[in-house]
């Protein structure tokens, strides 16, 4: 099967510093995919490239057969490629419904059909536990819902990528047990790219995990082969801080 995504030598420089160095990466359709590491390590400048928000030193990427190096962020959102950022995004002033709304205007052919796009963006907000707070102004939501919203506005794309970035910082338990079953259900009919620091998030969800540490791939394997890795227990897992 053709990967859904690859990056052969994917680099990212700023001055003389690597923030992405070389990185081969491979992503299979359907997975859930946990990229780990500790702060510095290049994981949010890494899916920054792949979605377009950084251009790329030097390097390729290909989605689904094409190569979408130079291509802009917003055609690669038509592409299918979805990214909620690290830092909340959402547009405070209006309501979450309109939020939801913006991108899911996107994915209807007849942008005047009320009726579809009410139920797309019901259908994303519903499944992420956000339907009773459709008139509620984003910015007044909890943190914790404000990155819920995001992953519903990811959603309403109807993505066949979606990259979550920190999705779980601020939630409670109650919310991340939540989280993990809709990313279950996300990935029947999406591939799931995740940065986490919650490690109980990343050994509960991903298939295969992909260690960054100072630029550059640690180590990839299953959440047991990462777990009995003695290189990323020294850079990561077996730090106190994970911040």
């Amino acid at each position: 099967m053709t990967p859904l995504l690859t990056t052969h030598g994917l680099t990212k420089t700023y001055g003389g510093l690597h923030a992405v160095e070389h990185v081969d990466f491979s992503l299979k359709s359907g997975e859930i995919r946990a990229i780990i590491g500790p702060n510095g390590a290049g994981k949010t400048t890494f899916v920054s490239l792949v979605c377009g928000r950084v251009p790329p030193t030097s390097g390729t990427i290909i989605f689904d057969g094409e190569d979408i190096t130079q291509m802009p962020a917003h055609r690669r959102v038509r592409r299918g490629i979805a990214y909620t950022f690290q830092i909340t995004s959402v547009f405070g002033h209006l309501s979450a419904y309109d939020n939801v709304a913006l991108p899911a205007q996107r994915t209807l052919e007849d942008g005047s059909s009320s009726g579809r796009l009410h139920s797309a963006v019901m259908s994303a907000l519903e499944r992420t536990g956000l339907a009773e707070r459709a008139d509620t102004p984003a910015g007044t939501l909890s943190y914790g819902h404000q990155r819920l919203l995001e992953v519903a506005m990811g959603l309403a794309l109807k993505p066949r990528l979606l990259i979550l970035d920190e999705p779980t910082q601020g939630l409670s338990d109650g919310e991340i047990a939540s989280f993990m079953e809709l990313v279950r259900e996300i990935a029947s009919e999406a591939t799931v790219l995740l940065i986490e620091h919650n490690m109980d998030v990343v050994m509960g969800l991903a298939g295969r995990i992909t260690v960054m540490n100072a630029g550059r791939i640690l180590a990839e394997g299953t959440p047991k082969e990462i777990s009995a890795n003695d290189a990323v227990q020294r850079a990561y897992l077996g730090t106190e801080n994970h911040g």
